[in-house]
């Protein structure tokens, strides 16, 4: 299994090899470079650092916890917590920097080291790179035995978080209140078991647990996809439900399950935000390459303008500050309020969705036929050391050179009938492969017919 280290940080399954797996050893010299980088770049000595609920989290982070304070960093620990806490929390803080451990929607086997800067943000490519470069040349110091760093817990954010959220002008408590919302949320078993309820309940819906014990033996795959909520599906039509909500187990992707039991479509939870946002607040909206078209025709309905960027938290932030967005995230589920922080933060998301809802007197099924229908089909194929990716690109680009072409990230080719968009994942070693269409049947075909022409350049589907 692999150990993947980028520039948003480093991922990889539990076990086996140094260098080849996230062993102790490789933790130990990610989160000594990234100390290292911290302390140059801002000169402050402290990180604070949190976990979602995988089986490895405490294992991962005591390693991480006391390389750092052997470089004389002070560590303030949130524990079991959230990645949007752990954003949040590093500039109360005036901390150097945060580290949260998660592999978000990956298996259990797998765990990662998020890196965070000074704001609270994930760090730039820039910033990344020079980590990468500080791990290559092991360039660390370690501290003497009279300046080693401090360690203290603090497990109050979750509950700040949510006060902050309720602060919000934009979330209408006493709307959501007299509501009275019944919801179902899996958490996975994992940290939004912690998080979801008191917000529910400080909104006035009863909540209903699925998945509550955080062990991190997940019930499903973790990916919050349709194909994965059967069991919350269920339980939202046996509970008589307003809605369901399922959350990825770092708690940064977001998705609704209609009263009926449907996926409210996790390329609409972003959809459905930006609307009620844009509605209160016109402005321009931003969401990456691999997102429904249906954000562009919502922020255009509104008078705004509609903004593309490459895949990543990091660099849908960058364009969301470069065009002053008001609104943004990714179509996986991933909500960007900058009014509270500029990170993905499925609380935040839960908080204005029902806004939106009990201000609309619609049921969510209802809600959700107001916005446009497009259909998306998101594949994956395999992509071993030796596939030499830009050649597979300029392959593809010369066959469909009569079409719009964009290179930003990766490949998307724009067809008078969809688009399809092809990129190495930054989190597994795979092709991602979307496609949309405002039809399912081609969507799909379109996304099978990219894959047909990659697979006669010698590459075999996952």
């Amino acid at each position: 299994m692999p150990l993947i280290k980028s520039i948003s940080g480093f991922r990889g399954t539990i076990g086996g090899s140094p260098g080849d797996n996230l062993t102790p050893q490789d933790i130990v010299e990610c989160t000594a470079a990234f100390g290292q980088w911290m302390l140059q770049k801002t000169g402050i000595p402290k990180v604070v650092m949190g976990r979602d609920g995988r089986i490895s989290g405490e294992i991962v982070g005591a390693l991480a916890i006391n390389t750092l304070r052997s470089m004389g960093i002070d560590v303030v620990d949130l524990g079991l917590s959230t990645t949007p806490t752990v954003e949040i929390a590093v500039p109360i803080e005036n901390a150097g920097g945060g580290i949260i451990l998660t592999a978000s929607h990956n298996p259990k086997e797998w765990n990662a080291l998020k890196l965070l800067n000074h704001k609270g943000e994930f760090i730039s490519a820039a910033d990344g790179a020079e980590v990468l470069d500080l791990v290559a040349k092991k360039s660390v110091t370690y501290a003497t035995v009279d300046k080693l760093g401090t360690y203290s817990t603090n497990d109050t954010y979750i509950q700040k978080h949510i006060d902050l959220i309720l602060a919000l002008p934009l979330v209408d408590t006493d709307a959501i209140r007299q509501k009275a919302f019944r919801i179902v949320v899996d958490a996975v078993n994992s940290t939004g078991a912690l998080s979801i309820p008191p917000l529910l309940e400080a909104l006035g819906c009863q909540c209903i647990l699925l998945n509550g014990d955080i062990n991190g033996h997940f019930a499903h795959n973790p990916e919050p996809l349709k194909e994965h909520l059967g069991q919350l599906s269920t339980e939202v039509r046996l509970q008589k439900a307003q809605l369901g909500i399922a959350v990825d187990p770092d708690v940064d992707r977001l998705v609704f399950m209609c009263e009926d039991g449907e996926v409210f479509g996790e390329e609409y939870t972003l959809v459905a935000v930006a609307d009620y946002i844009l509605s209160k607040r016109p402005g321009n909206t931003v969401s990456n390459l691999s997102s429904t078209r249906a954000l562009r025709d919502v922020t255009q309905k509104h008078g705004g303008s509609y903004f593309a960027a490459a895949v990543g938290e990091v660099n849908v932030v960058e364009k969301m500050k470069a065009v002053n967005a008001v609104i943004g995230g990714e179509g996986n589920g991933g909500i960007i309020f900058p009014d509270l922080h500029y990170g993905r933060d499925a609380l935040v998301g839960i908080a204005l969705f029902l806004t939106h809802l009990a201000h609309s007197g619609r049921q969510i099924s209802t809600l959700r036929k107001t916005y446009p229908e497009y259909h998306m089909a998101k594949t994956k194929i395999e992509r071993s050391p030796d596939i030499e990716l830009e050649k597979i690109f300029s392959a593809l680009q010369a066959k469909y050179h009569r079409e719009q072409i964009d290179t930003t990230d990766g490949l998307k080719i724009d067809f008078e009938e969809g688009w399809v968009h092809l990129r190495p994942s930054n989190t597994e070693p795979i092709i991602r492969i979307y496609s949309e269409s405002n039809s399912q049947v081609i969507a799909d075909n379109l996304a099978k017919k990219i894959i047909a022409d990659v697979g006669d350049l010698g590459i075999s589907r996952r």
